[in-house]
């Protein structure tokens, strides 16, 4: 009978999703004995969590496999699928130096070399046999041969940090799950570890990943939802609304809408669509509203490009920062704090709207029914390093069962408009709309998704592993 699991933490999102939620307790209560194989810096001790330190040290040519197999992935979505939209997720390598220059002739001469369905498979094994000659290897054998555990669960299908762990416990015969983490990683080719089972957030999810990886059995893929969401369905997480205004130092006059922002890759110049919806709403204020702004930035955004924006705005726009810190300087090394689900689904309850550019917020509040309007045009006097009509092509928003899931913002003097509908309540077909995607993408009810997980688990032993 299962009953010592592996929880794989390589990065904040498992941390987030599995560390912090409701996901231990509950596997706790069914008497299971959890371990946190962690990778990350954070304690989980301190929370009175089982840990086993793991310190990832990948080999380095094992990152340039892993990069050419993504790019000779995405090549053979685009040809399989005959759709140009795959060459849009490749992004270029940074850095001049001779030493750049190298590892990227040697990822070109992999990608031309390895083409089509079996040339991925051959780069696939081709970085897997590279991990088995690291060391880093050798100590999650000796780990998991002396620690014995029933199931390996790996809560993130890309980090290469996560590929030695993964493939030493099925070296060894122990059963492997892994998470597919977020709506939109399929098409983008980031699946790097081969595992005996995937979690996924849907049906709709489970037929992408068949799609994507046809050698995987339909039995294999299992359909959790994602512990994200829970959040929103707890009570005694949020604040309430004169706990939130008196916390941050907001009016409790003014009614808030949330502006989210995005990652400077996705959104070079969001600073530029926030100083265009604080001038919105500067308009409607002066016409008798008495709106502000709510700005949480992405958390993996600690640039200070926002700064004279929050500066000459400060009247209307607060920011509420998201509890996450960097711990180094790599983008998974920026982990989140346990009072940030706490914070983020505060603001989603206090405020009556979310604006960004298309950002899975729009789920977050659907699950409070309450509207979610995405950006969509270019910022006026830019040079768009990334036009935002490429944006709304990605595969993910295909899913969209009616465009008017959302309100469209397709230029700036849109806004007062689009804030103003909202608020005289003329949006509940986009809500209804946004409530059938969100049922789309995330099986319902989305609070029950630890519990799903833990009732696959309950189950393993009579499943077959391949």
């Amino acid at each position: 009978m299962i009953k010592k699991i592996f929880v794989l933490i390589p990065d904040g999102v498992g941390l987030k999703n599995f560390a912090y939620g409701s996901f231990p307790e509950i596997g706790k209560q069914l008497g299971y004995d959890i371990i946190f194989w962690n990778q990350t810096s954070k304690d989980l001790s301190e929370k009175g969590l089982k840990q086993i330190k793991l310190k990832p040290e990948p080999r380095a040519v094992t990152d340039l496999y892993k990069r050419a197999k993504i790019e000779s992935e995405l090549n053979h979505f685009t040809s399989k699928f005959n759709d140009p939209v795959y060459q849009t997720y490749k992004f270029p390598s940074s850095g001049n130096g001779l030493k750049t220059r190298l590892k990227n002739s040697f990822v070109r001469m992999m990608v031309n070399m390895h083409s089509g369905e079996k040339g991925v498979k051959h780069l696939q094994k081709r970085m897997e046999e590279a991990e088995r000659r690291s060391k880093y290897y050798t100590e999650c054998l000796e780990v998991l041969k002396r620690e014995q555990p029933d199931f390996l669960f790996c809560t993130n299908q890309r980090p290469l940090t996560a590929i030695a762990p993964v493939l030493a416990a099925r070296d060894l015969g122990i059963p492997t799950g892994c998470f597919i983490f977020s709506w939109d990683n399929l098409p983008k080719a980031t699946k790097v570890i081969d595992a005996d089972f995937y979690f996924v957030w849907s049906d709709h999810m489970k037929q992408e990943l068949i799609k994507y990886y046809p050698y995987i059995l339909e039995e294999k893929v299992i359909i959790t939802g994602t512990p994200q969401f829970e959040i929103h369905f707890n009570d005694q997480k949020r604040l309430k609304r004169e706990r939130f205004i008196n916390n941050f130092g907001l009016q409790i006059s003014r009614k808030y809408l949330c502006f989210s922002g995005d990652d400077i890759t996705t959104s070079p110049y969001d600073e530029a669509y926030l100083q265009d919806t604080a001038k919105a709403v500067e308009k409607l204020n002066s016409r008798g509203y008495d709106i502000g702004i709510i700005f949480r930035r992405s958390p993996v955004d600690h640039s200070g490009r926002y700064d004279d924006i929050l500066e000459n705005y400060k009247h209307i726009i607060t920011e509420i920062k998201p509890e996450w810190y960097k711990a180094g300087e790599s983008w998974n090394e920026i982990l989140p704090k346990e009072e940030d689900p706490g914070l983020q689904t505060s603001i989603i309850s206090n405020t009556f709207m979310v604006i960004n550019l298309g950002s899975s917020m729009v789920f977050d509040y659907a699950s409070y029914k309450k509207p979610c309007a995405f950006i969509n045009y270019d910022p006026e006097g830019k040079s768009a390093l990334k036009d935002v009509a490429i944006i709304y092509d990605y595969v993910h928003f295909r899913s969209m069962p009616n465009r008017n899931a959302v309100l469209w913002i397709d230029n700036k003097d849109e806004i007062p408009g689009v804030i103003k509908k909202v608020l005289e309540e003329e949006v509940s077909s986009n809500v209804e709309n946004s409530l059938k995607w969100f049922k789309k993408i995330n099986i319902q009810p989305a609070e029950k998704a630890s519990e799903r997980f833990w009732n696959f688990i309950s189950n393993l032993p009579s499943r077959k592993v391949s």
